[in-house]
């Protein structure tokens, strides 16, 4: 997942190669995407040490291409013009996003980078799958503006989060939401055993259906989901709670062996800085994005796509991971104990390579340097 906002509508993938638009697609079977999110840990696997990659090269390569699963980033950089920063070598953007068809796509050689929240990278690395983070983008306010709150069905008696116990929850393990459930009972002083955990797919308006049906008592509801699930249910009961955590990371992550590859490193290298590019440029164009993003390519209302746009508030483009990095491995130490997985480093996850890539991208942009 850039920053999150509705699932991209099926369509095509397209790609770019230079200026030109090329039409491209990226099938991948049902039973694959199963065994992204499945499977034994396997973090002990052989990886590809940080100190055996070489520095990245200034320029991309001739003939280089790079397959990219970012949908919402593609639409900025038409939007913006910013798709020329990438002349020179071929860019393929695939309609593909969600750690379980990213992670699905890195395994099929058919995906070099992929657009993600942070769980994702935890996941594929416990399956066995060496990728690193390149780059990252946050929320200032992120408490304040979250991704997610906390669906409660009507009649649930759901009036804090301490009253989840003995509660029926909507859980996805190994994507950002399933993550988010075992954070909140953390901090309500609560344990899996505490309430009822109900496997469903985050996919779509699953949850607020799951909600409205009351075959759970909590889910956790993103983006204009939130919206939606009030408008339509407020009268008979339904409410939200805000759940005070930070819940914003926005990633993009690649395969080790990609970024072993000197002419692939260089192109995403490339890329990461016109995402940093992109990210301003949205931030400081909201009537381009509301227009072009969540009404044409999305095809939300306007009213929808400004409250999620005010949603988000500002961004954060760090040029320094330490604190990214500290945050992450919180999650990791929180989901390895609750879900019996190894221990991971968090800083292992990170090609410290790009650090500061697209933050510096994304400050240099506010100066003039954007589209």
């Amino acid at each position: 997942m850039s920053f999150p906002a509705s699932p991209p509508r099926p369509g095509p993938a397209r790609a770019f190669t230079r200026r030109r638009a090329l039409g491209a697609l990226l099938a991948l079977p049902a039973a694959g995407l199963l065994s992204a999110c499945g499977g034994a840990a396997t973090a002990g696997a052989e990886r590809i040490s940080q100190s055996s990659l070489g520095p990245l090269g200034a320029s991309v390569p001739a003939g280089t291409t790079i397959t990219v699963g970012d949908p919402s980033i593609k639409v900025a950089l038409e939007l913006s013009g910013l798709i020329t920063d990438l002349d020179g070598f071929t860019v393929e953007f695939a309609n593909i996003s969600g750690g379980p068809q990213t992670t699905e796509a890195f395994r099929a050689n058919a995906l070099d980078v992929g657009s993600v929240a942070d769980i994702p990278p935890i996941h594929a690395t416990w399956t066995g799958l060496d990728v690193r983070i390149i780059a990252a983008g946050y929320r200032q306010d992120a408490v304040n503006h979250p991704i997610y709150e906390l669906g409660v069905a009507p009649g649930a008696g759901i009036g804090k989060l301490e009253e989840l116990r003995g509660k029926k929850v909507a859980y996805s393990p190994g994507q950002a939401q399933g993550a988010l459930v075992l954070r909140i009972l953390d901090k309500a002083g609560l344990k899996q055993e505490d309430v009822k955990l109900v496997e469903l797919p985050s996919t779509g308006d699953a949850y607020a259906t799951a909600l409205a049906s009351k075959q759970v008592d909590a889910a956790p509801l993103g983006g204009v989901q939130i919206k939606r699930y009030l408008a339509k249910y407020k009268a008979d009961g339904a409410t939200t709670l805000r759940h005070g955590l930070r819940d914003d990371p926005s990633l993009l992550y690649s395969p080790a062996k990609v970024l072993a590859d000197p002419a692939k490193a260089a192109a995403l290298a490339a890329y990461a800085k016109v995402w940093g590019k992109a990210q301003r440029w949205i931030e400081d164009h909201p009537a381009e994005w509301l227009s072009g993003y969540y009404v044409k390519d999305q095809g939300l209302s306007r009213e929808d796509g400004q409250y999620l746009i005010d949603a988000t508030g500002k961004r954060d483009l760090p040029t320094t991971w330490t604190d990214a990095i500290a945050r992450h491995q919180e999650t990791i130490d929180l989901l390895a104990r609750e879900q019996k997985k190894p221990q991971l480093t968090a800083a292992d996850l990170y090609d410290t390579r790009f650090e500061a890539i697209a933050g510096t991208a994304f400050a240099s942009a506010a100066k003039g340097g954007a589209a």
